[in-house]
């Protein structure tokens, strides 16, 4: 997996998600529990990740910065 995109909120990362899987490509919020159950911990360091298999990630890539 590969991390394509960081957020500042669980709600923006399950956005993203959201897109990517509306273009075919499956996307994960590994962090998602934390970021509700404890944002103080998370958003200390990089942020909720947005991650997709490695051979998607550059496809991905283009439609995050095109959204």
């Amino acid at each position: 997996m590969i991390t394509v995109a960081e957020c500042s909120s669980v709600d923006e990362a399950l956005f993203l998600k959201s897109m990517l899987e509306g273009n075919g490509i499956t996307a994960y919020v590994p962090d998602e529990m934390m970021a509700q159950n404890a944002p103080h911990v998370l958003y200390a360091g990089t942020g909720v990740r947005v991650q997709v298999a490695e051979e998607d990630a550059e496809i991905a890539l283009a439609l995050i910065a095109n959204k």
